[in-house]
């Protein structure tokens, strides 16, 4: 009876031995486990600090659903638990949507029209839902152009409309891109145009408008800002107007500005927890590292180093350590020294790339407009750790959620994993 009784009792110590690693290890992935809420992820800049996050698939391995999407768009696709949402625009209905779909099956569980407007014109890059969408957990925020306004909508959960507003006028010849992002109580928009230029902080309760800040020069960009506490301010930074300036994301006043270097702006900066840094434009490239604890004009006091060769107009570039990698849109890839603009290695990837740089488990994914992915260890010589070929084109930036990656193709939504989660 007692060699019995004791079997029973190590049984029993096993089983909750078992039961407790268990517990841990599903503990420490939600942990790790990330939300992609906006426009480059939960802070802005395309980094991710899951570890887990897939390196190889094909058409067919490492695929955990593939579903198609209505319609067309540029937009990301963002990540709240176990809901994604993505917009798209039906050109011939004249329709922007917001569609909420399950992140382990795909299935969309609903979709709303936000907007039923004339097309306005655009850029044969552009498309008529190409801002990414931003959530807070309770609620998804959306934008998009109603004929000659900023168009802003919230919808909660279950795709009930909470507000929509038209905060100012926009007009640019390449159409519109400006994806929202959020600060304490407020909903942020970029409105730089061909015309009256200005940022826009929202209520996120209401919609109303907190704050609203003429910009300098009255020029197209597409930049969202990033916002970071910075020289014991916060700052809201964002390039775009002929300028990279610094505001006060509570009030909307100006920190500090940096004159040009150039007219147009698409990509959005990174920080490094030092210096800035930005990649642009037109009619003329440039790259610049900027020190971000200035006041009034630094123009010719704070830019730490410039470059003019192999530049980026529109994928945005990222920080990853002590290295600063930006891809061109044709295609060439460089990676320098944030520090000192050193340029260590450049390496054409091949055709087009709109997508934005992203980063995890140490290594940077470079997505081109043919759908695929070269996936680079960053360093001080060039080194490929992978080349996945999605088998269709695509346009958007990557999102990246609980160790496995959405892929926004011309037709399909992908989620790439290991398995489902």
């Amino acid at each position: 009876m007692t060699c019995e009784a004791d079997k029973i009792s190590y049984r029993n110590i096993f089983a909750c031995l078992c039961l407790a690693i268990a517990l841990v290890t599903i503990l420490l992935s939600s942990v790790s486990a990330e939300n992609w809420p906006g426009w480059r992820g939960p802070r802005g800049d395309g980094t991710s600090l899951e570890k887990n996050v897939p390196v190889r698939w094909s058409r067919t391995q490492n695929i955990v659903w593939k579903v198609p999407v209505p319609g067309k768009g540029h937009a990301s696709p963002i990540v709240w638990g176990s809901r994604i949402f993505v917009v798209t625009a039906l050109q011939e209905q004249k329709q922007r949507l917001l569609l909420c779909l399950d992140r382990i099956s795909g299935k969309v569980l609903w979709q709303r029209v936000a907007l039923e407007a004339p097309l306005e014109r655009i850029n044969s890059l552009n498309s008529y839902a190409s801002s990414t969408p931003v959530t807070d957990g309770q609620n998804v925020y959306v934008s998009f152009l109603d004929r000659d306004k900023m168009f802003v909508a919230a919808y909660d959960f279950d795709g009930n409309k909470v507000w929509e507003v038209r905060p100012g006028v926009f007009s640019s010849i390449h159409g519109y891109c400006s994806s929202p992002v959020l600060w304490k109580d407020k909903v942020i928009v970029n409105g730089d145009h061909d015309g009256p230029a200005y940022i826009v902080a929202l209520d996120r309760t209401t919609g109303e408008t907190i704050w609203k800040t003429p910009r300098p020069n009255r020029t197209r960009s597409y930049c969202a800002p990033i916002i970071r506490h910075i020289d014991g301010r916060n700052q809201m930074i964002l390039s775009g107007s002929k300028c990279v300036a610094s505001y006060d994301p509570d009030t909307g006043r100006q920190h500090w500005i940096v004159d040009g270097p150039t007219e147009q702006f698409v990509a959005s900066l990174v920080y490094n927890g030092e210096l800035l840094f930005m990649t642009c434009g037109f009619p003329k490239l440039f790259m610049q590292a900027i020190r971000p604890d200035g006041r009034g004009n630094v123009t010719t006091t704070h830019v730490l180093w410039q470059k003019e060769r192999d530049c980026a107009y529109v994928p945005s570039p990222i920080v990853s350590g002590p290295y600063f990698l930006v891809v061109s849109d044709s295609g060439a890839a460089t990676c320098l020294k944030a520090k000192t603009g050193e340029s260590l290695w450049r390496q054409r990837l091949g055709v087009r790339h709109s997508a934005s740089l992203v980063t995890a488990n140490g290594l940077v994914y470079f997505l081109s407009d043919r759908g695929v992915m070269t996936i680079v260890k960053p360093g001080p010589q060039f080194e490929i750790v992978a080349r996945n070929e999605l088998g269709e084109d695509t346009r958007a930036s990557p999102a990246i959620s609980n160790g496995q990656m959405f892929l926004r193709g011309v037709k399909h939504l992908y989620c790439i994993g290991t398995g489902s989660r």
